[in-house]
């Protein structure tokens, strides 16, 4: 790597480090806590890449980049941030940054990009309307990896014509990120439209719907759930739309190519839906933005007069704990059932045992009590596998070994669970359905289909 890089960041610990891998890679460094500093070296003509924290002692680094651009075009900015939030993201894009990068970020990672950002002469777009929305008003909020990742996809596709389908379970927000897509695109100022089954039912539906959606955005909810009378529609209505066409979403919580292998949805109208596939993940897999989450549906009742609220403790180690089938909205109610029904402005753990103890969930409580995380009993179970060795390590290959045991009884319970339906199994685990094949055939796994009452 080769180049001059301008860091600006208040904290020291992140110069230092940034400084010193950057030198170690062959580049030359100028670091500073201060935005005017930054910007006298930019004016200077200093630097061939710009990696800037957003909160800054004197500023925030987000407004300074039209100032970067404008003072030295061309020149990437890299945008390391710890408020994490869509707004962010969506905000540096809006802003032309080469990239967003959430606190803490991964450095082998952020070398990557500061290598791509100085190989590659960065396209000079034209410079958008600022967002003015506020960020409070937004429920998508997260810091785990997986929702960065989203928040990078929906800032990259927000302003192109493809269609996008936004896959998750069911209240994870698949509708919001639609919405968001639109509320901070260039057809902002245009309707946004959602169509359900009951919106299709007459051949004069689609019609109305683009009469509705005057080239703004339509989003389409649950496709998996349409008819093919419904879905029928939507393929003519693609094919028939001309210029001032409005973008096209569609949500589902089904696995469209399971449900196309069944027959039940056209595949056609997947391809036509298809541009860009946006996947929501569910809570069990973010689980470390439950207490963001959760702070700010408190914050959230209580600007809307609720009392005041408190999760803390063994109280909130219980709600990350729990499995939340229903995801994010389920969490927004309990903890909303929680302001209204706690006795002090702390939540206590029996409380919100008593609000969970009435919810649905895929497995019990695991913390504390009577239950226990997978984690923690398989771990009990290997460390009894060492100590009856003796001091001795076990026989070599042990990670494909254990791996093998753990695979079989969860396959074979999924597969019993779906009846043996392997489209089903497949969908279940979250794998490929000739990956599940291979698996069932080198576990020497049995597979008898029969219907299962579910």
């Amino acid at each position: 790597m080769d180049g001059t890089i301008l860091v600006a960041d208040d904290d020291r610990t992140i110069r230092t480090v940034l400084t010193q891998a950057l030198t170690r890679a062959g580049c030359k460094v100028h670091a500073t806590s201060s935005l005017v500093t930054l910007m006298r070296w930019v004016e200077e003509g200093k630097g061939d890449l710009v990696i800037s924290d957003v909160v800054m002692p004197d500023g925030n680094g987000l407004e300074q980049l039209p100032k970067i651009a404008e003072a030295r075009p061309g020149l990437p900015v890299i945008v390391i941030s710890a408020q994490n939030t869509i707004m962010t993201a969506i905000q540096a894009a809006e802003a032309d940054a080469y990239d967003y990068l959430p606190k803490p970020f991964d450095l082998p990672d952020l070398m990557k990009r500061a290598a791509r950002a100085l190989e590659v002469k960065r396209r000079v777009t034209p410079k958008r309307d600022a967002v003015t929305d506020d960020a409070s008003d937004l429920p998508l909020v997260g810091r785990t990896v997986a929702m960065q990742a989203l928040y990078r996809l929906v800032a990259r596709v927000m302003n192109t014509a493809l269609p996008v389908l936004i896959v998750g379970e069911s209240g994870t927000g698949k509708s919001l990120i639609g919405r968001a897509i639109h509320d901070f695109s260039d057809r902002r100022s245009l309707p946004f439209v959602t169509v359900t089954g009951v919106d299709l039912e007459s051949i004069d539906g689609p019609n109305a719907v683009l009469s509705r959606a005057k080239g703004g955005s339509i989003l389409f909810d649950e496709v998996g759930d349409l008819d093919d009378q419904a879905q029928a529609r939507i393929v003519r209505m693609l094919d028939s739309l001309g210029d001032n066409a409005p973008r096209i979403m569609a949500t589902s919580q089904a696995n469209l190519n399971g449900l196309m292998e069944q027959g039940t949805f056209r595949e056609d109208l997947f391809y036509r839906l298809g541009g860009v596939t946006v996947t929501v993940p569910s809570l069990r897999e973010r689980v470390d933005d439950i207490p963001l989450l959760a702070d700010h549906f408190l914050a959230r009742a209580e600007r809307e007069g609720a009392p005041l609220r408190r999760l803390g403790g063994s109280a909130l180690e219980l709600v990350r704990a729990y499995s939340w089938p229903g995801n994010v909205r389920q969490l927004e109610n309990a903890v909303r059932r929680l302001v209204f029904t706690a006795a002090e402005e702390d939540i206590s753990r029996a409380e919100v045992e008593l609000v969970l103890g009435n919810q649905p969930a895929m497995e019990p409580l695991r913390a504390g009590g009577e239950g226990e995380k997978l984690s923690s009993s398989v771990g009990k179970h290997l460390q009894r596998y060492f100590d009856l060795h003796g001091g001795v390590l076990p026989p070599p290959g042990l990670y494909n070994r254990i791996l093998k045991e753990v695979e079989a009884p969860l396959i074979e319970i999924a597969l019993d669970a779906t009846g043996g339906n392997q489209a089903k199994c497949a969908d279940l685990l979250g794998i490929n359905r000739n990956t599940l094949r291979k698996k069932i055939t080198d576990l020497d796994i049995r597979v008898t289909r029969r219907r299962k009452l579910m």
